[in-house]
């Protein structure tokens, strides 16, 4: 498999589309996790006989790519991260409608595909969440976290991670809630405190809770479905719903206008939103809220009934004027507050 991904990757940034027996491959680029993206390409060319080049990105590099590319798409389907991203795709005409049919789903995916007039189907849900490692805090007397005000409190100087806004839909949904919950001065006010606090902005949503887990920083922002893999897998961490209220992702799928492939790209959407697909997550620790009411979850998966959770404003947050609007403003009141920024 690892093979089969490098040999992928090389075709993709090439923009070639071959396999050995001379058919099309389908260029497929990832927002998930590179496990999550490594089963599914592995288990499409199983169901399917259809070879997968698999490249892993952040929403935030795919969406600058797409229109880069736009009229000449190296890429065939984008699958994964953040519904925000897929929605400016969509409305900047950088993707079309599979016609792929979405009856079975639950009705956030069925919204999102309305939203965007077939462009994007809602694949799971992600809950933004926070995560502190347990033995950090207690070796740092420090007090545990449990709303995102305390974020901003000076005992965390130098404690908090997450990821650049610019770069990952994980941080832009933290900064679009927090933008809602407080309005968008005040927000913003907010932001900028927790800023002089934090440690290092990522490239990637998932990499602050993974150096939690470490004890390589002591609090982290991210998706809860990610940090539930880290407690299963042993490490001392503690998740936690803010008090005050949270965001939350649709992942979504979208296949890229113009690209040659149609039917496989169609089948890949049909594929990744099927029961059976959307269930083999939990082989390698994917806990989201898949969009198919047919397939399997965790009982530690996170539950949306259980979390207190915002009128997320998808049309508003998910238009490329505002989130340009706001990243702008980031750039400017926020991200000089504190953390350094990984390229």
């Amino acid at each position: 498999m690892i093979r089969l991904c490098t040999v992928s990757a090389i075709a993709l940034a090439a923009g070639i589309s071959v396999s050995a027996a001379g058919a099309a491959t389908l260029n497929v680029v990832c927002s998930n996790e590179q496990a999550w993206c490594d089963l599914m390409a592995q288990n499409f060319k199983i169901d399917t006989g259809i070879d997968v080049a698999m490249v892993r990105k952040s929403t935030g590099e795919v969406l600058a790519q797409i229109r880069a590319e736009a009229g000449n798409p190296k890429i065939d389907v984008w699958w994964g991260g953040t519904g925000d991203p897929h929605m400016i795709a969509a409305a900047e005409d950088l993707t079309e409608a599979s016609g792929v049919d979405t009856s079975q789903l639950l009705g956030w995916a069925r919204n999102m595909t309305d939203m965007t007039d077939g462009k994007a189907i809602g694949v799971h849900v992600g809950l933004l969440g926070m995560i502190y490692n347990t033995e950090v805090v207690a070796a740092k007397k420090l007090d545990a976290p449990a709303c995102w005000r305390d974020l901003a409190k000076p005992q965390y100087k130098g404690e908090i991670q997450v990821a650049n806004p610019k770069s990952s839909g994980t941080a832009y949904t933290e900064l679009a809630t927090l933008v809602q919950l407080f309005g968008e001065d005040e927000g913003f006010k907010l932001l900028a405190e927790i800023g002089a606090n934090v440690n290092q902005y990522t490239k990637s949503g998932s990499a602050p809770g993974k150096a939690v887990a470490r004890g390589e920083t002591t609090i982290g922002i991210g998706f809860m479905h990610d940090m539930v893999n880290l407690k299963k897998q042993g490490f001392p961490v503690q998740i936690v719903a803010p008090c005050e209220g949270t965001g939350y992702e649709t992942g979504a799928v979208s296949m890229v206008k113009g690209t040659p492939h149609k039917e496989e790209a169609k089948k890949w959407i049909e594929y990744v939103i099927s029961a059976d697909a959307q269930s083999a997550g939990l082989e390698v620790g994917v806990y989201n809220i898949p969009s198919n009411p047919g397939a399997k979850t965790d009982p530690d998966a996170p539950d949306m009934a259980s979390v207190k959770l915002i009128d997320y404003d998808y049309k508003t947050y998910g238009s490329s004027d505002t989130r340009t609007r706001l990243l702008e403003r980031w750039d400017a009141e926020v991200k000089n507050a504190g953390g350094q920024i990984q390229e």
